[in-house]
C-alpha cells in the first residue's frame, strides 16, 4: 500500500507512520529524517537544505523531489510518505514519477489539529544531544531536569522548535502544504483523522480507515 501522511508539524506524523509501518510491513520514508541525515553527514544536499530547515522554510522542490524519488524507488511498492509531498508541484511530480512506473498513491491520510496545540507540543520538546530521545517540558519530563534518562546527556531544543520558527513553519504549512490535500481530494484519495487526541486513539482511527479502504 502506498500511503501519504500529511498534517502540520507537530501533529504526530512520525509516530503514526512508524505504527503503520510496523503493522503493514511498509517502509517509512520521512523527508525530515532523510534531510536531517543528509545534513548530519555533510552531503551536498544536506548543506543546501540546512539553511531552509533551520529557518522553518521548505526545502526547494527540485532538491526534495530528487531525494524522495530515489528513496521511493528503493522502497518498492509498499511505503508511507511522511512529510512529502509538501507542495502541489511536488505532488504533481510524484504523480508523474509513479505513473511512469505504473504505480499510484492509494490514500492520503490527513491529520487535523489546532495550531495552538501544535505550538505547545513543539516549543516544549527537548531532545537528547547524544541519542536523540525526545522529551517534553510538561507532558514527558525526564527524571532529572535537563538530562536524558538513558545516558545523562544534556537535553536541547532543536532550532526548528523555537517559538518564532514554529510560527513560521505553521504559516508555511498552511500557505504551501495544505493545498496538497486539495490536489488529492480531486482524486478522491483523502481520508481525514482528528489528531487532537491520545496517540493510541489516533492510531485506532487511522487503521479503521485503512481497513475500510482495503475492504472497499
Amino acid at each position: 500500500m502506498r500511503i501519504i501522511l500529511l498534517g502540520p508539524p507537530g501533529a504526530g506524523k512520525g509516530t503514526q507512520c512508524k505504527r503503520i509501518v510496523d503493522r503493514l510491513g511498509a517502509v517509512h520514508l520521512s523527508s525530515g529524517d532523510i534531510l536531517r541525515g543528509e545534513r548530519a553527514a555533510g552531503t551536498e544536499l544536506g548543506k543546501k537544505a540546512q539553511s531552509f530547515m533551520d529557518s522553518g522554510g521548505l526545502v526547494p522542490d527540485d532538491l526534495i523531489v530528487a531525494m524522495m524519488a530515489g528513496a521511493i524507488q528503493k522502497a518498492g511498492g509498499k511505503y508511507v510518505l511522511d512529510g512529502f509531498p509538501r507542495t502541489v508541484v511536488q505532488a504533481q511530480e510524484l504523480d508523474k514519477a509513479l505513473m511512469k512506473a505504473g504505480d499510484k498513491i492509494d490514500v492520503l491520510l490527513n491529520l487535523n489539529i489546532d495550531d495552538k496545540i501544535v505550538a505547545s507540543r513543539m516549543t516544549g520538546r527537548r531532545s537528547c544531544s547524544v541519542c536523540g530521545t525526545v522529551y517534553h517540558v510538561e507532558n514527558l519530563k525526564p527524571k532529572k531536569e535537563g538530562l536524558c534518562d538513558k545516558d545523562g546527556s544534556e537535553l536541547v531544543q532543536r532550532a526548528d522548535d523555537k517559538p518564532e520558527v514554529v510560527a513560521n513553519r505553521l504559516k508555511t504549512y498552511h500557505a504551501q502544504t495544505a493545498p496538497v490535500i486539495d490536489h488529492y481530494k480531486k482524486q478522491n484519495l483523502v481520508m481525514s483523522v482528528d489528531a487532537d487526541k491520545d496517540i493510541d486513539e489516533v492510531t485506532k482511527a487511522i487503521f479503521a480507515k485503512l481497513d475500510a479502504l482495503k475492504g472497499a
